[in-house]
């Protein structure tokens, strides 16, 4: 199992967080609050976490190529929902798993 994790700082990522969720709800199962939320996303599960200072993001995938698509869905939909802040990506740094 490959598991990254994604920061975005920012002081809406409550915000953020929510409309991520609302919008996957549409299409996967989804539980959130303002703070904490769960997406079962195709490649994966991604569990999100908003504070006061951002937006992190942990991602779970079978292989790299399941990783890259939870990647580019994570960060595609922030760059809609965060275009007045410019954001473009996350820095995703992989998590190693012990065996």
């Amino acid at each position: 199992m490959h598991i990254q994790i994604g920061r975005f700082e920012t002081p809406h990522a409550s915000k953020y967080l929510q409309q991520l969720c609302k919008h996957f709800a549409h299409k996967v199962e989804v539980a959130y609050t303002p703070t904490e939320g769960r997406a079962a996303l195709p490649p994966g599960p991604a569990t999100l976490e908003a504070t006061e200072t951002g937006l992190t993001v942990r991602l779970s995938a079978k292989d790299d190529a399941g990783m890259g698509h939870a990647r580019a869905i994570i960060d595609l939909h922030l760059k809609k929902f965060a275009f007045r802040e410019a954001f473009e990506e996350m820095v995703w740094e992989p998590i190693i798993a012990a065996v």
